[in-house]
């Protein structure tokens, strides 16, 4: 699975820290994690049939965890689209 790294610049002015999206296949489980922040999981709530989000203490989405990815996506193929940032690192 590609380590992709998506990443936002922001101007001096904002000073936020730069989020990283990371997308993580177990292929032993068949189990696809959507990584949308480095805030520890405090809460998870089954949204659909073996789909998970997971939320920070603050109620904000953290991680979505998919069961039985290749069931559900297509994982042979990574393709983003109007993406508002630049691509930091793409690797297979």
């Amino acid at each position: 699975m590609p380590d992709l790294r998506i990443l936002r610049k922001y101007t001096k002015s904002e000073m936020r820290p730069i989020q990283i999206m990371k997308l993580n296949y177990y292929k032993d489980t068949d189990s696809l994690y959507i990584d949308l922040s480095s805030k520890s999981s405090a809460d998870s709530q089954e949204v659909s049939e073996g789909i998970v989000i997971d939320y920070d203490a603050d109620g904000n989405i953290v991680g979505i965890d998919i069961d039985n990815a290749s069931r559900k996506v297509d994982l042979r193929e990574i393709s983003l689209h109007k993406i508002p940032a630049d691509v930091e690192k793409l690797t297979a």
